[in-house]
C-alpha cells in the first residue's frame, strides 16, 4: 500500500546577517517538532553547527518523523489506514503522551475508553504498540460501520458510534466538532492531495478508498 509520511517542522528565525562564527542550536520536541535558534534557553538544545560568512546558507529544511512512527506504520499496514491519519489522531487525542488520561477516563496515545480497550483485547492500554493497534482497529471498524464521510467516522471515534447514529449525523457537541476539524486539518495538511471534503469507502475486499465523491448509499 502507499505510505503517507508526516513532516513537522518549526524553525526559529535566525538573522541572515549573523556574526561570523555564530553558533546554531537544535532541539527536537516531544511531538517531533524541530526548533533552531542561536540563543538557546532550554538545556535540551544541542549545538548544530557554525554559521560562517555572516549567512545561514547551510540551513535547510529538516525532515523528521512522528514519535512512534514504527508502531504507527505497523498498524497502518495491518488495517489499511493512512499513517498520517493515525498520526493526526494521536496528536489531537493525546499529544503523543502514552500515559495520557482524560477527565472521562480515556487512556493512552489514542485515548481508548476502558470498555473499548477490553472489547478490543488491549491488555496494557499504556503500551504504545497495543494502544495504537487497538485504536486503529477500532477506527477501521467504524469505517466499515459507516463507510462514508470521514468526518462522521472521526465523530464516532470521539463521541461514540451510538451518538452519531442517534443524531443521524454530526453530534452538536463542541468538543467533537473541534476534534473532527483539527484532525482533518492535520490529515489534509500532511497529505496535501486530499480535497476539503473527504469520503471513505470500504470495498468488499477490505480495501479502504478515500475520495471526494460522496457515496450513493445512505448511512442511516
Amino acid at each position: 500500500m502507499t505510505r503517507f509520511a508526516v513532516v513537522v517542522l518549526a524553525v526559529s528565525a535566525l538573522a541572515t546577517a549573523a556574526p561570523a562564527g555564530a553558533q546554531t542550536f537544535r532541539l527536537v520536541g516531544a511531538d517531533g517538532t524541530v526548533h533552531f535558534t542561536n540563543t538557546p534557553t532550554d538545556p535540551r538544545y544541542r549545538r548544530e553547527g557554525v554559521v560562517t560568512g555572516g549567512q545561514v546558507g547551510w540551513l535547510r529544511p529538516v525532515v523528521t518523523v512522528a514519535p512512534y512512527a514504527r508502531e504507527i506504520q505497523e498498524a497502518a499496514d495491518r488495517y489499511g489506514i493512512p499513517e498520517n491519519l493515525i498520526t493526526a489522531m494521536i496528536r489531537v487525542e493525546s499529544g503523543f503522551n502514552p500515559r495520557a488520561v482524560s477527565s472521562k477516563g480515556a487512556r493512552g496515545l489514542m485515548q481508548l475508553m476502558p470498555d473499548t480497550a477490553s472489547i478490543l483485547g488491549v491488555r496494557d492500554v499504556f503500551n504504545p504498540r497495543e494502544n495504537i493497534d487497538g485504536g486503529v482497529r477500532h477506527l477501521r471498524g467504524l469505517m466499515e460501520r459507516f463507510g462514508s464521510d470521514l468526518a462522521l467516522v472521526l465523530a464516532a471515534y470521539n463521541a461514540g458510534e451510538q451518538v452519531v447514529l442517534a443524531y443521524r449525523g454530526m453530534p452538536p457537541y463542541q468538543e467533537t466538532r473541534g476534534y473532527v476539524t483539527r484532525v482533518l486539518e492535520l490529515f489534509g495538511g500532511a497529505s496535501a492531495a486530499l480535497p476539503r471534503s473527504t469520503f471513505v469507502t470500504v470495498e468488499h475486499n477490505g480495501t479502504v478508498v478515500y475520495t471526494n465523491i460522496p457515496p450513493r448509499r445512505r448511512l442511516f
